[in-house]
């Protein structure tokens, strides 16, 4: 028997995103639209709305049978809005959207199921950002208190709290907030990339590939702190061993400041925007992800493991992400260690076959859609059931909600 079985058709779900959906840009962008395509495959009719401004690249939502709906802060018409849609359920596209509308979707909606996806948790990707720059020489694996219980945190986990459900990425973030901040576990749920099977079989060979890539959105911080980092430390290295390679770097919204780090002589090549990731990823033979502080689950792992396309990376870009007895990269914490790892990679072609194989298997493994979206739908019909009752049993929530 299905476990989302007890969903009754023709339900309404309203997404409250902090942004519209760029799945080309951003790992952000590819989990919001699996998630929907969860709640579709359920019954439900989606409705996307979001205050933000509308972008050039963000997907044709109503192509996708999903309803775009443009929504202001701090304004009353949302209260008409969500009145007249009255939907089952509400999706929060990251805390500040649950802070701006959890109230009102309470106040005039109080039945519909208030589920936030967090993305990643801002407040460690934020305290590990701070622990590096008062640490340089430390990979910020488990902040300290002193940067872990902050301000950022504070509003955070208290969203988390008046939710009905939060959807974590990862599990090191699920064991994060019920080891160091205590939340219940029946308050979260384990819900990391939701991948289509791939029929692909045939990848280029290691032999048919040269040079490394990265790639990444420029807004996104540790992006940015990971292409200096390649550009300052790491890449002088690599070059200095292997001469003719390039480093070709790819990524959504470059600014001038990372354009300007474009160097032929050094083989150091800014791309920019990427018309086909898959495409720039296949055709390379080692992905370099050098990422010193950050959260959540790294899209560019995926599509690398996706295109048999090995990486090295660091601990915290590994975070979640492979199956411990199949690693489809490596991973080494400091400018030298990873620079090595990667020339040994570059060259090492009975470790890039085993690598490569491995990437292509993670899916299935760890990240497929088929495994994932049922145990969405089963979470979110238990709720319906008797939302009174859930919300009765956890009273921190009910207190910060009551406030």
């Amino acid at each position: 028997m299905n476990q989302a079985s007890d969903i009754p058709l023709s339900q309404t779900l309203l997404v409250i995103g902090y942004v519209w959906p760029e799945p080309a840009s951003s790992a952000a962008g590819s989990r919001m639209l699996q998630l929907i395509r969860a709640f579709q495959q359920q019954g439900f009719n989606v409705v996307y709305a979001s205050p933000a401004e509308h972008s050039a690249h963000a997907v044709n939502l109503q192509a996708m049978n999903i309803q775009p709906q443009t929504i202001a802060l701090n304004h009353s018409s949302f209260d008409d809005f969500i009145q007249q849609l009255n939907p089952q359920a509400v999706m929060f596209d990251r805390f500040m959207m649950e802070e701006q509308f959890g109230w009102r979707v309470e106040k005039y909606c109080p039945q519909a199921v208030r589920i936030l996806d967090t993305e990643d948790l801002h407040s460690l990707r934020h305290a590990r950002h701070a622990m590096l720059k008062a640490q340089p020489d430390a990979l910020p694996l488990r902040p300290t208190p002193e940067f872990a219980h902050s301000e950022l945190a504070i509003r955070e986990i208290a969203a988390i709290l008046r939710c009905d459900l939060t959807l974590m990425i990862s599990e090191f973030e699920m064991q994060w907030l019920t080891e160091q901040f205590q939340l219940p576990q029946s308050q979260l749920l384990y819900l990391p990339f939701m991948e289509q099977q791939s029929d692909a079989t045939d990848v280029p060979a290691m032999t048919e590939r040269q040079h490394f890539v990265s790639i990444g959105n420029f807004r996104h911080e540790p992006n940015w702190d990971a292409v200096r980092y390649l550009k300052e430390q790491i890449w002088p290295l690599i070059r200095r061993q292997l001469p003719q390679a390039e480093l070709h770097v790819y990524g959504a919204y470059p600014p001038k400041k990372a354009t300007q780090l474009h160097n032929e002589k050094q083989g150091f090549l800014v791309r920019g925007w990427a018309e086909d990731a898959h495409q720039v990823i296949s055709s390379a033979r080692v992905l370099l992800a050098p990422l010193r502080f950050g959260a959540g689950l790294k899209g560019k792992l995926i599509d690398a493991a996706q295109c048999g396309t090995p990486a090295v990376t660091t601990a915290i870009g590994a975070e979640g992400m492979y199956h411990p007895d199949s690693p489809c990269g490596l991973i080494a914490d400091n400018a030298s260690d990873f620079a090595q790892q990667a020339e040994h990679l570059y060259n090492d072609e009975t470790l890039w076959q085993s690598l490569s194989i491995n990437g292509r298997q993670l899916i299935g493994q760890r990240f497929a859609f088929a495994d994932h979206a049922p145990r969405l739908a089963h979470a979110v019909s238990k709720i319906q059931q008797d939302p009174a009752g859930h919300r009765q049993q956890h009273f921190y929530g009910m207190m910060l909600r009551h406030h």
